[in-house]
């Protein structure tokens, strides 16, 4: 459904116009998108499940987190501290990882650029274990001050590689408003620097230059974008695993509640969740303030064991690669919000 979501507005410029996305990256995203065959490696759904059923809160398309807590963590708590009669969900994560890797078009020295954060070190040393088992070799780059320009104005990292293929958990949408700072006004072109020793190397300058194959890949901000939720709704109306999502408080979102969130927003930042009594039950702050909002559907996390929990599911290469539940003590599940302890248990 998010693929043929994002086909039908990556067609129609009034659709696509509703993304906030720089209208000079428009092209490129729609050659992005014809070349997706092979081209996306994972993502991450967001649902509530419970006696009522399940749905889609969103879909982490672009640089989704979380994997080394499923994937290695809990897989390692399931061998050693779990003695009963199931499995992890996530166990085949790393397989089904290298395996993706293994049939994408990366070239086959991939650098793993990451922000200096301490979450993104072990979140980037999870996906490089991944590489290695695919055969690939990779070098992991923490912020870009290390970045530079060969005599031949071509990109190199410090050891003086060139540096053609990488994989980010920096999200799309952080380059984007380096372009929205550069300049209001139309470009002639995207405003990438050239390779003068003296300029300093920007985001921009790496994940938009032609010659730069990247991973995760510029169509994903059409899903990952809360924006492509109207949209589903209008496609596929009361479906079951989807919630009723608008541009505006519409009627019947009056009658059931709603949650308030920016259509790029992160980590569960600057959301509101309002009753049917126009009563707001939970509200966070964040950086997200200014951007465009959608309104969903209300329809509240299970309280199990005093947290709210939450169903994440992996895809890898397209399809399913694991599941891991994240908690919270409030109805919004943020950054800091704990990832819980799950096994599927055979009967």
């Amino acid at each position: 459904m998010y693929l043929h979501a994002t086909d039908k507005v990556l067609k129609d410029d009034n659709l696509l116009a509703l993304f906030d996305i720089p209208k000079i990256l428009w092209p490129r995203l729609r050659l992005s998108w014809q070349r997706r065959r092979h081209h996306m490696i994972t993502g991450r759904m967001d649902f509530c499940m419970d006696e009522r059923g399940l749905k889609v809160y969103e879909y982490n398309a672009d640089s989704a987190s979380c994997h080394t807590e499923a994937g290695l963590i809990l897989e390692r708590w399931a061998e050693q501290g779990y003695k009963g009669n199931g499995f992890n969900p996530a166990e085949g994560l790393i397989n089904e990882l290298a395996g993706a890797w293994k049939h994408s078009r990366a070239r086959p020295f991939v650098h793993i650029m990451q922000d200096k954060d301490i979450e993104e070190n072990y979140h980037a040393q999870f996906m490089e274990q991944a590489l290695h088992q695919a055969g690939f070799e990779t070098r992991i780059l923490r912020g870009l001050d290390e970045l530079g320009w060969d005599a031949a104005g071509q990109l190199i990292d410090g050891e003086g590689r060139l540096v053609n293929c990488v994989w980010k958990t920096w999200a799309w949408e952080t380059a984007f408003d380096q372009i929205r700072e550069v300049s209001d006004r139309e470009f002639a072109a995207v405003p990438i620097r050239t390779g003068h020793p003296q300029n300093e190397v920007r985001l921009i300058d790496v994940l938009l230059r032609p010659e730069v194959l990247v991973f995760e890949p510029l169509w994903t901000v059409i899903p990952g974008n809360k924006a492509i939720l109207p949209i589903l709704w209008s496609l596929f109306p009361h479906h079951r695993y989807l919630l009723d999502t608008d541009f505006t408080v519409n009627d019947e979102l009056v009658k059931t509640g709603y949650a308030v969130k920016p259509i790029a927003g992160r980590c569960g930042s600057n959301i509101d969740l309002v009753s049917h009594h126009e009563e707001v039950l939970d509200k966070t702050s964040g950086k997200f303030a200014e951007q465009k909002n959608i309104y969903q559907q209300l329809w509240c996390l299970p309280k199990v064991d005093g947290k709210y929990i939450q169903v994440c599911t992996f895809t890898v290469g397209g399809n399913y690669g694991g599941t891991c539940l994240r908690g919270d003590e409030s109805l919004v599940i943020k950054k800091e919000s704990d990832i819980e302890p799950l096994i599927v248990v055979k009967k």
